[in-house]
């Protein structure tokens, strides 16, 4: 049995997420990894820092390399990051005189941080096509019911009817900025971290600019002004974006399962949850699970603002931090998008005919 939800045998149906879950796992991991130290060893033997035929050497090889994982998994107690132990194993499977010139003058950091970014844009593009399919729902609900009437509550008490495309609106607007902002924070969330032991590329000399941008351009990354180790303020923006989301969704099943609500009446859905003990309940489990990944990540968000405070030039326990909560943060919000358009599926009716 698993410790978390999202991957749990049975409660990954209702919380997980099948299209991202994929990018979390070990081997999707190692493979970013493993393209970020081919393109570096192009890059540096496209610029004489490493020599042009072992660079292409390189490339070739990796592409059969297979990692031991459990070796991995026993020298990360050792070393706190997987990548001391993957880039021995790289090593040793390249031989001499390759081994030299692998990995050179990267560190552990870069392949993380690189590689989690790598993982991250095709999650965060599903993200965007969530949130447009949801906007089109919406749009496609407004068409139907918008001139209906439904009961405005403020303070959980009764005050006019309004229009049910007023409502809808609400719901709405929200999700439209979410994909503003994610086009603002993409470009400063996706920038190649390269910065070598300290963050300076000092084993390159004057070349590590170059080797940078050139590296940066293989794998359509921004190109740092530095390296942002200990830096995370681009990580942190994310995390308040998809609390943002979640948040958002979480609204509409707040609002959902108050107006499902049998003494209202405000909305009929269909393919409610049943109850072991009364036959007759159709329970909006989908409104109810908005609302759930919404706090989950609210609450969440405070904890990643720790992964800001790195003493000096790396911190192992703010990093570590970011790795325990990110990934749920993500997992969170894609269950959110994928059941939200579940509950505007189950959508029958909103408000009455004035």
């Amino acid at each position: 049995m698993s410790v978390s939800p999202f991957d749990h045998p049975l409660l990954s149906g209702l919380l997980g997420d099948d299209e991202v879950a994929p990018y979390f796992l070990a081997d999707a991991e190692i493979q970013q990894m493993l393209r970020f130290e081919q393109e570096l060893a192009l890059a540096e033997g496209a610029l004489g820092v490493i020599p042009a035929e072992a660079a292409q050497a390189i490339a070739g090889e990796l592409q059969a390399f297979v990692p031991n994982y459990e070796l991995i998994r026993r020298a990360t107690v050792r070393d706190g990051v997987v990548c001391v132990e993957l880039i021995r194993q790289l090593r040793e499977f390249l031989g001499s005189p390759l081994d030299r010139h692998v990995h050179f003058g990267a560190t552990s950091q870069d392949l993380v941080d690189t590689g989690l970014l790598l993982r991250l844009r095709p999650i965060l593009g599903l993200f965007d096509q969530r949130l447009a399919a949801l906007e089109l729902k919406l749009g496609g609900l407004a068409e139907r019911f918008g001139g209906n009437q439904v009961m405005a509550r403020t303070r959980m008490q009764d005050a006019l009817p309004i229009a049910v495309g007023e409502k809808l609106q609400t719901w709405r607007a929200p999700l439209g900025r979410h994909r503003a902002r994610l086009a603002q924070l993409s470009p400063r969330l996706f920038v190649l971290q390269f910065g070598g032991a300290a963050g300076t590329l000092d084993r390159l000399g004057d070349r590590g600019p170059q080797v940078a941008a050139r590296l940066a351009a293989a794998l359509e990354l921004g190109v740092p002004e530095r390296a942002w180790h200990s830096q995370r303020d681009g990580i942190v923006e994310l995390a308040g974006w998809l609390s943002l989301v979640s948040g958002a969704l979480g609204k509409i099943g707040a609002d959902v399962a108050l107006m499902a609500q049998n003494r209202f009446g405000d909305i009929e859905l269909e393919g409610g949850g049943g109850s072991s003990a009364m036959p007759h309940k159709s329970n909006p489990i989908a409104a109810e699970i908005l609302v759930a990944l919404a706090h989950f990540n609210a609450g969440l968000t405070g904890g990643i603002n720790g992964a800001l405070i790195h003493e000096q030039e790396r911190s192992g326990a703010a990093w570590t931090l970011e790795w325990l909560i990110l990934p749920q943060m993500i997992m969170a919000t894609g269950a959110a998008l994928r059941t939200a358009q579940t509950l505007l599926g189950q959508i029958l009716r909103i408000g009455r005919a004035p």
